[in-house]
């Protein structure tokens, strides 16, 4: 896991450092080291690039619309539309309506 430091990704993972980064809980060894990316930023900015860049340009040459209809991960990423929340748990989390996606696009 890489992203320990903002929540966790289980009920017994803290953040921990380079100093200490191990630690064990009901006999499972937890090495949870906070902002594994950053200690390597150079290689992980190249690996978000290479992981990101194709929806990117997808975006970029066919517009949003287009490029949601056509990859459907890309719509996952949306939260607010033309000031209406499309994605649930945004809206659950404010108890504000949400709005359908699929109505918008």
């Amino acid at each position: 896991m890489l992203a320990v430091d903002q929540g966790g990704c289980f009920e017994t993972t803290h953040p921990t450092t380079h100093e200490n980064p191990t630690y064990i809980i009901d006999d499972v060894l937890h090495y949870s080291v906070a902002n594994m990316p950053g200690a390597v930023p150079v290689t992980s900015t190249e690996a978000l690039t290479n992981a990101t860049i194709s929806r990117g340009l997808s975006i970029a040459n066919k517009g949003w619309k287009k490029a949601c209809l056509e990859d459907d991960s890309l719509k996952l990423g949306l939260n607010i539309i033309n000031g209406k929340i499309v994605y649930k748990a945004v809206a659950d989390a404010f108890e504000l309506e949400f709005t359908d996606l699929n109505k918008i696009i």
